[in-house]
């Protein structure tokens, strides 16, 4: 899958379809006084297990390629990661990276990153400022794609049958890139048959804790739940343990669709207890530091880089499981 994905981005790199890079605050206060590149990143937090396989991956690339992170956990709080930024500026690191925690509110500490000439790349999420000025690039996940893969499936399971659909929606954090495409995504396939009804949608924040806790609720509020939609594999696991606490059997009696596919949710796969996982990877640092590496040198980068993702149902999770990275 990371082959494939590098190979995504070495044609988009050959591509060039962006502005070249200013080449950066030069190290400053960060650096040694050598030639060593300075990231500073900036990461939403470890709500989940799909997060801290990005951090992993972000770490053991940047060390690998001998560039020095700076790394700091915004514990999900936008003000956290706007001090950070802030933090990177005044220290003039060379390249900053972040991954939003939601999608809007970045315009000002961004202006300050572009007059300070300290590149931006957005990783995993974007933003919505309408200037694109404000970063170099952007790499991740099309969560768009993801939304819709999962509704195509759905569409698929039940094509045939004439009977009512109620389906619960665990969404992502609010705000958050993801949370809006994912829903926006599966909302766009299963629009065109009306057999297909949302019943109920809340926020589960990404994390097993809250997932459990609002499928509690919806189990408490609707007795004629058919499908559990989860914009990630934690919030479904968490759904998991109350749909049996009540006695209710996951993958049958509920069928379930979440996105990631990190270990967890694909041993749940492969056990018969999820149906379907749109698989999101985390594994961006490889890329990052290719892109940290290729803006610090001046070189034109694409716009936008689109890691190349699969799907699973339950018998290629079991195939899959035993070489799984994360």
């Amino acid at each position: 899958m990371i082959r494939r994905a590098s190979a995504v981005l070495a044609a988009g790199l050959l591509a060039a379809g962006s502005l070249a890079a200013c080449g950066g605050g030069g190290g400053g206060d960060a650096g040694s006084g050598d030639d060593q590149i300075v990231l500073g990143f900036s990461q939403v937090g470890a709500e989940s297990g799909w997060r801290t396989a990005n951090t992993k991956s972000i770490q053991d690339a940047a060390a690998e390629a001998g560039i020095r992170l700076q790394f700091s956990d915004a514990q999900q709080q936008q003000e956290n990661q706007i001090s950070a930024i802030r933090s990177f500026i005044q220290q003039q690191v060379d390249i900053i990276a972040f991954s939003p925690v939601v999608e809007s509110g970045w315009d000002t500490v961004l202006i300050e990153a572009k007059d300070a000439e300290i590149p931006v790349i957005l990783t995993d999420r974007a933003v919505d400022s309408t200037d694109t000025s404000l970063w170099r690039t952007f790499i991740g996940s099309d969560f768009v794609e993801e939304g819709r893969k999962a509704g195509q499936w759905l569409v698929e399971e039940y094509e045939g049958t004439t009977e009512p659909v109620r389906i619960v929606e665990l969404q992502g954090t609010t705000g958050s890139a993801p949370a809006n495409d994912r829903r926006d995504g599966f909302a766009e396939i299963i629009s065109a048959d009306p057999k297909f009804e949302v019943i109920a949608s809340q926020t589960g924040n990404f994390t097993r804790a809250e997932g459990r806790q609002v499928m509690e609720a919806f189990l408490q509020a609707h007795s004629d739940i058919d499908v559990l939609y989860a914009h990630n594999d934690d919030m479904g696991l968490g759904a998991i343990e109350a749909i049996e606490a009540a006695g209710i059997t996951p993958g049958e009696d509920i069928k379930i669709i979440t996105v990631d596919a990190v270990r967890d949710g694909m041993q749940a796969l492969a056990d018969g207890k999820i149906n379907f996982i749109v698989e999101c990877s985390p594994l961006l640092g490889p890329q990052l530091m290719d892109l940290v590496q290729r803006v610090h040198a001046g070189e034109e980068v694409p716009a936008r880089v689109v890691t190349e993702e699969t799907t699973f149902t339950q018998e290629q999770a079991a195939e899959v499981l035993p070489e799984r990275q994360y």
